[in-house]
């Protein structure tokens, strides 16, 4: 562990003693001044929603603290992520519910991982001074997410997306191999879902018009932190004082940014399955499938059509009409009809 003897440490030192005896270990660290706020912007037209961060200065960071790293070493990534398709959509409230559903279905997988691999990790020097389980977990959230979307029988109805698989699976190699860069996720999911996520879940239940009560957005709820601009200036005090050389610092900050790119692919699988959603059948209800990959892998569709073949008999015969192969043989159909016509005639 860092020496007292260290006077940067001993700074850190006291000034996390000073945070955690007014916030027990959850709540204000009021010397800091230097994590960001969200900020917005006006309400409606095609701008939407903004998650750019307003920074204030403190004396107290140094430019070689984690905390200063991450923000600086991630800034091109974060720019990045903020203007995918997906993203922007979103902010401007062009999110359909069922999309909202199958991201929903990706942060639960995502976040099952995650905090699986920090309760590994709880005893580990490298990573407890993190571990706040009852402030940041989000997995039970997230089921009462999915239990308000899907139903009771929910575990049946998702599974995880190639994406996503990718990511969760990049997340238990380093909980089980380099836990010291679990830093890098944990930082970039709860630091994220505390700022920007915050400006999301007010999107969502506004443009899905969801229940004040804010069922299906319990996820973006922390009801453990009071205040969060207080509970991450902890956080990042709680990183300052880890025990990391150079080295391990610069990993880190690598680490986060491709836990960026990570959330920036499973952006894209969402973005293109909500543009194969954007063209829905007039009767049937049933979406139009682009015909790329396999259609049985995608839990909405497989639902639609499921319910679509015990529906209305007229409007599963119009939607059938409405595929080229079928109308191919109609077309056929008709040609025969009319020559066995003009037989008759003659």
């Amino acid at each position: 562990m860092i020496s007292h003897a260290d006077p940067k440490a001993e700074r850190w030192f006291s000034h996390l003693r000073a945070c955690e005896g007014q916030a027990g270990l959850r709540g204000t660290c009021p010397e800091q001044t230097a994590m960001p706020s969200v900020m917005e912007s006006s309400e409606g037209g095609d701008e939407g929603e903004s998650l750019r961060y307003e920074e204030m200065e403190d004396d107290n960071v140094s430019p070689t603290d984690l905390s200063e790293l991450l923000k600086e070493g991630t800034k091109e990534s974060h720019d990045r992520a903020e203007n995918t398709q997906f993203v922007k959509d979103f902010l401007k409230g062009q999110i359909k519910k069922e999309l909202f559903k199958l991201a929903t279905t990706a942060l639960y997988f995502t976040y099952t991982a995650l905090e699986e691999e920090m309760d590994r990790n709880k005893d580990n020097p490298v990573f407890a001074p993190l571990y706040f389980p009852l402030e940041l977990h989000r997995k039970e959230a997230l089921i009462k997410d999915m239990k308000y979307f899907y139903g009771e029988d929910w575990k049946e109805k998702i599974q995880c997306s190639d994406a996503t698989q990718q990511y969760v699976d990049r997340i238990h190699h380093v909980g089980q191999h380099e836990p010291e860069l679990l830093v890098a996720h944990a930082y970039t999911r709860y630091m994220g879902d505390l700022s920007g996520g915050q400006v999301l879940k007010k999107v969502a239940q506004r443009a899905l018009k969801l229940p004040s009560t804010e069922e299906g957005i319990q996820f973006y709820t922390f009801e453990n932190i009071s205040n969060a601009q207080k509970f991450k200036q902890l956080y990042r005090a709680r990183l300052n004082a880890l025990d990391l050389d150079e080295n391990c610092k610069e990993r880190i900050v690598e680490e986060a940014n491709r836990a960026f790119r990570f959330n920036m692919e499973v952006f894209d699988e969402l973005d293109k399955i909500g543009r194969s959603l954007a063209e829905e059948a007039q009767d049937g209800g049933v979406p139009v499938h682009d015909g790329k990959g396999d259609i049985r892998k995608c839990p909405y569709y497989a639902d639609k059509l499921g319910n679509a073949a015990a529906g209305c008999p007229y409007h599963t015969a119009v939607a059938l009409a409405k595929q080229p192969v079928v109308q191919l043989i109609l077309a056929a159909c008709v040609a025969v009809a009319a020559g066995a016509a003009a037989w008759y005639v003659m």
